[in-house]
């Protein structure tokens, strides 16, 4: 089974249409926006080695978020017949009717283009079909997804493996009362996946907005070697370690970063760390907001948002210094700006989140010429110049199970993951069993905290639904370990 295209134009017009019988159920001064949605997941998972489950779903849904005589409501259905689309919109009206006054309307986005389709002439939709989208990805079969999955397991040469292959297509389409409407379309591909010995794991994983970018054997082959490095590790004590962190490790500072830093109703309620224009991070610390895709890889995410709003790339951190925080229309009205397209369904209640944040890269000439690795070692490609540096510390492969302490400050405590190995004076030593850390992600980053970035960020599947981080890895002065995972 393959994901099925939908028709240019198909989600657009349900839009419309919705948005004409908002005019004629609850009259011309209703203001409604209206979101349809097609998603189409295939994913192909691997246990024992060998594939156990392939599924596919596909789903129509279609919002409307309506303000009326002052009160708001929203509501969906994924039924897109006319008696449904009517019963949405009548159960949206009288529900807007019940609600207490919303006094937080932002009102609606004006009509405007998306960034990159500068071609767009006239009063129609603005489309986003062109924005690097890989339609065979999109059409990606089940045997595709298994050769990846074979190639994997073929490469971890006998030990246990287990992990998923997955191709999603997304194309949508918004519409408002008040004129604006778009389209877009994206599709992606991820795998991740464990080769496991003596109940160590190493693990593997990459997304990209190609299949054909994802190399099973290279994938297996990494996380056999983690495994195999992982056997007879040792304790050792708390306290603070200089640590490499692979990508994997760093994609978890970014959505903490997300979700809790540049989320723009935490930073209006004073609840998150972020000082737009204070040198908060190294000088080596750029971040940004990619939903539009680099110029190596397709978008990653839509070309606007839930209420409409054109994205692009946004700068949260250049070269140390706070920037921006992401917003929808209702925190930037509270913060006296504008919408930088992160609305989502549920913003107004949780706060816009970047979903797209790229950790970037530090220069390769900056970083030290190594020997080539031997195909058994565990340490990243992108994390070895980093390594050799070291004189004595951790290499983290990843972090699992974190939890916030302290929000304002961004106190995180987690456990380390798939793998951690002594480094003395450049060299692996012993791996070491897995540990406990307590430590504030901002001033791990902070001005003179980083002696080293690597120099390729690194595509990583998803952690929450519609997320997507590139990470390099990190050479750090300082992590605070604070105990021992086995007690």
């Amino acid at each position: 089974m393959t994901a099925e295209i939908v028709r240019t134009g198909a989600e657009l017009e349900l839009a419309a249409r919705v948005i004409e019988l908002v005019r004629e159920v609850a009259g011309p001064a209703a203001e409604a926006e209206v979101t349809v949605r097609h998603d189409a997941e295939a994913l192909t998972r691997f246990a024992n080695s060998a594939i156990h489950q392939n599924v596919a779903e596909a789903t129509t849904t279609i919002r409307l978020r309506l303000h009326l005589d002052g009160r708001s409501a929203s509501s969906s259905t994924t039924v897109v017949e006319p008696a449904g689309l009517r019963g949405l919109v009548e159960r949206t009206v009288t529900a807007a009717r019940l609600s207490p006054p919303d006094t937080t309307w932002p009102g609606l986005t004006r009509p405007a283009p998306l960034h990159g389709s500068a071609g767009h002439h006239g009063s129609g939709p603005r489309s986003g079909l062109d924005f690097g989208f890989d339609e065979a990805t999109a059409r990606a079969t089940p045997a595709e997804r298994a050769e990846r999955v074979r190639d994997f397991v073929r490469a971890a040469d006998g030990l246990e493996t287990a992990g998923y292959c997955r191709t999603t297509y997304t194309s949508a389409a918004f519409a408002n009362s008040a004129g604006q409407a778009v389209e877009g379309r994206t599709a992606e591909a991820a795998m991740d996946g464990i080769a496991r010995l003596n109940g160590d794991d190493g693990v593997a994983r990459l997304a990209g907005g190609r299949l054909a970018g994802l190399d099973g054997a290279a994938l297996g082959a990494r996380a056999a070697a983690k495994a195999r490095a992982a056997q007879g590790p040792i304790e050792l004590p708390p306290g603070r370690y200089e640590v490499v962190l692979e990508p994997e490790a760093v994609a978890d500072l970014l959505d903490n970063f997300a979700v809790f830093g540049f989320n723009g109703k935490a930073f209006a309620q004073k609840q998150s760390f972020a000082e737009l224009e204070a040198e908060q991070f190294d000088p080596a610390v750029t971040i940004v907001d990619e939903p539009l895709g680099s110029r190596s890889e397709p978008a990653a995410g839509l070309p606007f948002d839930v209420e409409g709003t054109p994205r692009e790339s946004l700068v949260l951190v250049r070269d140390g210094v706070t920037k921006a925080v992401a917003h929808d229309r209702a925190s930037a009205a509270d913060a006296g700006t504008a919408s930088t397209g992160h609305a989502s369904p549920t913003s107004r209640s949780w706060g816009p989140m970047a979903t797209h944040m790229r950790l970037e890269a530090a220069p390769a000439a900056t970083e030290p010429e190594v020997p080539p690795a031997g195909p058994d070692s565990p340490i990243a490609e992108s994390a070895r110049p980093l390594v050799s540096r070291m004189e004595r510390g951790l290499l983290i492969t990843d972090f699992w199970y974190t939890r916030v302490l302290d929000q304002k400050a961004l106190i995180i405590t987690g456990l380390t993951r798939n793998g951690v190995w002594l480094i003395e004076n450049g060299q692996l030593v012993a791996p070491v069993s897995n540990m406990r850390f307590t430590q504030s992600y901002p001033q791990a980053l902070a001005p003179g905290a980083i002696r080293g970035i690597g120099s390729e960020s690194i595509l990583l599947p998803d952690r929450w639904s519609g997320t997507r981080y590139a990470a390099p890895a990190l050479h750090l002065a300082s992590w605070n370990l604070t105990g021992n995972a086995s007690g």
